[in-house]
């Protein structure tokens, strides 16, 4: 499946223009690899690092969906990883990096 097609699909775009936006800035990660191109595949399994309004958010594709259908059915497709950004990568703005001197 393509990439913003999942998005669109899981409910972190708004449309398949906004994914395709998100996807041209080169922020959103398969495997922890840049994509740049909205056709780029994805299958059950991939870790994908999401930049969203809250913050990065690491989340594992368990199914692929057919459709775009109710949050709670998108919900089920993936896995957060790092629920409360402890990660480096996830880290909020609010939180220093690990390793990072407190100014």
């Amino acid at each position: 499946m393509r990439i913003d097609k999942l998005l669109y699909f899981l409910r972190f775009a708004r449309s398949r223009s906004a994914a395709s936006g998100v996807i041209a800035t080169g922020t959103v990660r398969r495997n922890g690899e840049r994509i740049t191109k909205t056709s780029q595949a994805i299958h059950a399994g991939d870790i994908l690092t999401l930049p969203l309004a809250g913050g990065v958010r690491l989340v594992e594709v368990l199914a692929l969906p057919d459709r775009r259908g109710s949050a709670r059915d998108a919900q089920a497709c993936y896995r957060v990883l790092d629920p409360h950004g402890q990660s480096d990568i996830a880290a909020s703005p609010e939180q220093p990096l690990k390793g990072t001197p407190d100014p």
